[in-house]
């Protein structure tokens, strides 16, 4: 094999880099404060996620991974933290199912951790008790999708 074809093989292969993380957006309420601190009751979370991918230039992306974090205490909303993190991603050498699948699993995971941090923070800044978002497989949840794409089925927004 010659120089020319490995130099020719290095540069097809498939390249992956992040290069910057950063907060979008961010917003936390507590409606019903100070009165929803001395309610009784368990309360109960939900999480909604969704994450968007937009081209900024060639094998260049931008990833939003939104999660949304509600709780409430009967029908009161004790709070409600929202965070967009976002993530701008070299993606080069993918064929494009490889390359949806780098932007809707590996990335939102990359992501992940740090939108985790910033609703933990929110949360025990607003004056409730720590809570802490658990691992989620965004490998799994990437499947289903292409698999209900594939069925013609309308993926659900994601939720855990």
């Amino acid at each position: 094999m010659s120089d020319n074809q490995a130099n020719g093989q290095a540069s097809a292969q498939a390249q992956l880099s992040v290069q910057k993380i950063y907060i979008k957006d961010s917003s936390f309420e507590a409606p019903g404060a100070p009165h929803i601190f001395q309610d009784q009751g368990q309360p109960q979370i939900q999480l909604s996620l969704g994450h968007q991918a937009a081209a900024l230039a060639q094998d260049v992306y931008e990833l939003v991974l939104t999660v949304t974090v509600t709780c409430k205490i009967g029908e009161k909303t004790a709070y409600l933290a929202e965070v967009k993190q976002a993530g701008i991603f070299g993606v080069a050498g993918f064929d494009e199912q490889s390359r949806d699948a780098v932007l809707g699993s590996y990335c939102p995971n990359v992501l992940f951790p740090y939108a985790r941090q910033a609703v933990s923070d929110m949360v025990q800044g607003g004056g409730f008790p720590p809570f802490f978002l658990q691992p989620i497989n965004f490998d799994a949840l990437y499947a289903e999708a292409a698999r209900r794409r594939a069925e013609g089925e309308e993926a659900p927004a994601l939720n855990a």
